[in-house]
């Protein structure tokens, strides 16, 4: 990979790291789901009157869209805002990974080899690490409920292989018209305060939608959807073990989340297995060749 998209990669990973401080601070300021929905609402226009939908499906936009939209941010947002730490949440999100390989083996009978088994065992030694430290503490819900976005995301990333090869950037602004709405509604049945939060909102309020549905989706999805365009994914997509990096050192630095050693050890081990996972086949496949 060239020099330039390199940095390219490690940006895109900076700005989704950053992205849970930013998304800390909008909670701060508006309900979780009110939030997701405004995100989405900014990510999808006007960028779909400008960007034709190609050859991706009706049938995926919908499917993708609900359960990445909808179902993982409305975990993953509410998660965050009933305690868990944004670098915590960072973290764990990425055991998308490992949920995503287990559900290929078993519904795309894409068998992990043992590398990435392994790695599969060392990340989940991680966050046991990490959910025997909470269980007792008010975060322990917030954490289960970033697990569950992470799960909502390993399924949308199998039904992203079932749609086959499709532009991710137009994916991303395509699907985003789908969570508006059933986001808004279930704001309004199970929210309070939406009155208050948009009459009253302020630069950092709207500073953290425009970073979440302009920067943090159609920037940054739209970056790496180059990148994917014209380099392997295997090259590619090693750059997001970057994310939960620079989301536990960003929350450190802005929000002054403290890292116990606990996590500082959970932390190491998930990214361990995480790493595994990804370059699993490789080191396999270095290890039969003659």
């Amino acid at each position: 990979m060239a020099a330039k998209d390199t940095l390219l990669a490690v940006l895109v990973a900076l700005i989704w790291g950053l992205n849970f401080v930013v998304i800390k601070l909008g909670l701060d300021a508006f309900p979780p789901l009110l939030f997701s929905c405004l995100r989405f609402t900014v990510a999808a226009f006007p960028a779909v009157i400008f960007l034709k939908r190609g050859q991706i499906s009706w049938k995926w936009i919908l499917v993708i869209g609900f359960t990445l939209g909808v179902v993982k941010y409305s975990f993953l947002f509410i998660g965050i805002k009933v305690g868990t730490p944004a670098g915590l949440a960072s973290l764990v999100l990425q055991s998308q990974v490992l949920f995503t390989s287990l559900l290929s083996a078993r519904i795309l009978n894409d068998a992990p080899v043992l590398w990435q088994k392994i790695g599969i065992s060392v990340a989940f030694t991680g966050l046991g690490l990490i959910a025997s430290s909470m269980i007792n503490s008010a975060n322990f819900l917030g954490f289960c409920l970033v697990i569950m976005a992470s799960l909502a995301w390993a399924f949308a990333n199998i039904f992203l292989k079932l749609a086959g090869k499709v532009d991710m950037f137009r994916l991303m602004i395509w699907m985003s018209i789908v969570p508006p709405l059933p986001l808004l509604a279930l704001s309004i049945i199970f929210e309070n305060g939406q009155q208050d939060a948009i009459t009253n909102i302020n630069l950092l309020g709207v500073g953290t939608i425009l970073y979440t549905g302009l920067i943090a989706t159609v920037i940054a999805f739209g970056i790496w959807g180059w990148l994917l365009r014209i380099y392997s994914a295997n090259i590619v997509t090693p750059f997001a073990l970057l994310v939960p990096v620079f989301g536990l050192g960003s929350s450190a630095l802005f929000l002054h989340e403290k890292i116990t050693t606990i996590n500082l050890v959970a932390s190491l081990l998930i990214l361990t297995g995480l790493f595994l996972i990804v370059f699993g086949r490789k080191f396999s496949s270095r290890a039969i060749q003659p």
